[in-house]
This record gives C-alpha cells, sequence and structure tokens, in this order.
C-alpha cells in the first residue's frame, strides 16, 4: 500500500520481468536480473530486509530478520515463494525447483493485479496473495482434483487451504510442514 501511495495503483507498476541471466558456464550474471531491479524500486523500501542474493537458477532471495524470506520465480515476479523459515535447509531437502517444497517449506503466493479475466479473478486488484490461478470456487478442489490442489504435483493451492484457515495449517492438510 505504501508503494501505491509512492508510484500509484499497483495495476500500472505491476509488470511480470525475469531473473538473472545465466551464463554460458550456468551462473546466473552479477547485475542482470529485471525482477531484483522491479523489487527494489517497488518493495524493497518498505520492508525490513536482512540480506538478499542471487540464486543458481537467476531467482533473487530476500530474507527478513525473523528468519523468512520470499522469492520471485525465475521467469517472473508474478510467482512467489515464501519459506517461513530456513529456506537454505528448504532448498537443500527439496531443490532449488518450487513445485517440489510447496506445501512443506514453502507456499506459493501470486501478484497479478491488473489481469481481470475468468481465471485471475481471485488475484484482481489485489496484492501478494496466496495462489488462487484458476480456482473454481470449491473448496474441496484446494485438496483434490484440480491443476494446482494441495495433494497434486504442482500443489500452489495450499497456501490457500492455510489462509482459508484462519491462517492455520488445518487437522486435514496433506503435509506435514518442515524444514
Amino acid at each position: 500500500m505504501m508503494a501505491e501511495v509512492d508510484y500509484g495503483d499497483k495495476k500500472i507498476w505491476y509488470e511480470d520481468v525475469a531473473g538473472a541471466e545465466i551464463d554460458k558456464d550456468g551462473n546466473p550474471v552479477p547485475g542482470s536480473s529485471q525482477a531484483e531491479k522491479w523489487f527494489n524500486k517497488y518493495l524493497a523500501p518498505y520492508l525490513k530486509i536482512v540480506k538478499t542474493e542471487t540464486l543458481s537458477d537467476g531467482s533473487y532471495m530476500v530474507y527478513f530478520s525473523d528468519g523468512s524470506a520470499i522469492r520471485p520465480w525465475s521467469a517472473s515476479t508474478r510467482d512467489w515463494s515464501f519459506y517461513p523459515g530456513n529456506p537454505q535447509k528448504c532448498i537443500e531437502k527439496y531443490g532449488i525447483r518450487v513445485h517440489a517444497a510447496n506445501g512443506k517449506c514453502s507456499f506459493t503466493f501470486i501478484f497479478n493485479p491488473a489481469n481481470d479475466s475468468e481465471p485471475w479473478k481471485y488475484h484482481y486488484n489485489k496484492g501478494i496473495e496466496p495462489y488462487k490461478f484458476g480456482w473454481d470456487g470449491n473448496n474441496q478442489k484446494l485438496y483434490q482434483g484440480s491443476a494446482f490442489a494441495c495433494g497434486g504435483n504442482e500443489p500452489h493451492y495450499c497456501t490457500a487451504i492455510i489462509q482459508m484457515n484462519n491462517w492455520t495449517i488445518p487437522e486435514d492438510y496433506p503435509y506435514k510442514v518442515s524444514y
């Protein structure tokens, strides 16, 4: 909200930009991350950041004093992973690919306030929100029977389950959260 005071409506300054370029040896090119530049302009001034780093896939990790961290996925600033604690251990255990850790030690959020099409209806004109892209409003589909169900191969809806349970993990949650 503070960024909107300084830069106007988030729908105007939102843009989907990629992380760092990767050189021929597979290493991130320093200073090439458009996501980092976007984050530093629109979000960083309003947060208490302990440190930042560019990861091997070109994504940008932001660490906070409570041990949590966030990062946009390597190809955009639309999709975000939140690590409530010990992101290094989470990445060591599940790898840098976001899907394997979803719902266990990282949680998926989306930022796409400008898109008002049907699949994006739960994100239109919102800030960084739990992933609900394409959700049909059926709570059972958050668990099973949809492409991003918490119990499936791309468990992005796990964050929405926790949100809808007053930000606590419900008893029927399909994973043990661990680091």
